[in-house]
């Protein structure tokens, strides 16, 4: 409502994403904004959002932005995730202010290094910066991943000019690399992975070294830590006897996914099968099977009862065939 001549003060989330938008210096007349979402638009620069101390979230991928203005990024002392991907943007900056910043988005864009992150040492968690031309060189640079971070847990360069894995080496809290469609040639290019003890997945599909032979193998040897290489788990599902979905041999989704079921059907049925075997042997053994004394007493009492009986039966037997003997001699005196 309109409060203070401000049409846009109760706003706490605005999203005009998708349109031909391209000047958002209006935002500015929505202060208390928590939630910005312009992707999409036709947007050069950055502008109105110098007072928006409230913004936690702003979304302006898909624009035509060159430069990450300080004079406006400053301001934004809660924000904790910005993302400015699909963009046109050479270097990264104005973050100097943004000491709560959590998830950075800068992929596909025109970045050679990555830089000016000090402020975000303690409380950088996600970096995407897939898709630009950073090399080793430009991953190196001081004020970027250099930088001791406490919190990066998640690092995106795919489809960037890597050739090794130094830059990560001392990134001790990783538990997701995204390095695919590099140019990392060999497993010593690799190497610098070792001691990452909280790696859980990395992937390196689409470079050389992916086509080296029991690549697999070798990194997952390399990092002992590792669940997932590329888009296949190790151990889990494939332990029992599932294939992870993406796995090779050029096998479409769907007969992976049969394959899969076909495996819980035989796992079942085998399941099924043994209990059907337990429960046979509990009945036909069942007292030497559990070893209970007093039923193999019960089975005892009831075989001498049984070696009674025969003995009764016999007795009446032989009485009779005394009998018929008697009965012939008598026809034979006659």
């Amino acid at each position: 409502g309109e409060e203070d001549g401000l049409p846009g003060r109760g706003l706490r989330v605005l999203d005009i994403s998708y349109n031909v938008i391209r000047d958002m210096g209006p935002v500015s007349f929505c202060p208390n904004l928590q939630e910005l979402y312009i992707a999409q638009n036709k947007i050069k620069s950055i502008k109105g959002l110098k007072q928006l101390k409230l913004l936690r979230k702003i979304d302006l991928g898909a624009n035509r932005i060159r430069v990450m203005e300080e004079e406006e990024l400053s301001g934004l002392v809660n924000l904790e995730e910005l993302w400015l991907g699909k963009n046109k943007i050479e270097h990264i900056g104005g973050l100097s202010k943004l000491t709560k910043l959590r998830r950075l988005d800068v992929q596909s864009n025109r970045l050679t290094k990555i830089e000016h992150l000090e402020a975000q040492v303690n409380t950088l968690e996600e970096l995407y910066l897939a898709h630009n031309a950073i090399d080793i060189e430009g991953g190196k640079c001081e004020t970027g991943l250099a930088l001791q971070f406490t919190q990066l847990n998640t690092v995106d360069l795919t489809r960037n000019r890597l050739t090794d894995t130094s830059p990560f080496a001392h990134l001790t809290s990783l538990s997701d690399l995204w390095i695919s469609g590099n140019d990392i040639k060999t497993f010593d290019d690799v190497e610098h992975l070792r001691g990452l003890t909280e790696l859980d997945a990395v992937y390196l599909e689409y470079n050389p070294v992916a086509s080296e032979f029991e690549y697999r193998k070798k990194i997952a040897a390399l990092v002992p830590s590792l669940t997932q290489i590329d888009a296949n788990m190790i151990g889990g599902l494939a332990q029992h006897g599932y294939m992870s979905v993406g796995g090779g041999g050029g096998e479409s989704l769907v007969e992976r996914m049969r394959q899969m079921q076909d495996v819980a059907i035989r796992k079942a049925k085998l399941v099924e099968t043994e209990g059907q075997e337990a429960d046979a042997e509990t009945f036909c053994f069942g007292p030497e099977m559990n070893g209970d004394k007093s039923d193999e007493k019960e089975v005892t009492d009831e075989t001498d009862e049984q070696h009674a009986s025969a003995e009764t039966v016999e007795q009446p037997l032989t009485s009779e065939t005394e009998e018929q003997k008697a009965v012939v001699k008598t026809e034979e005196n006659e």
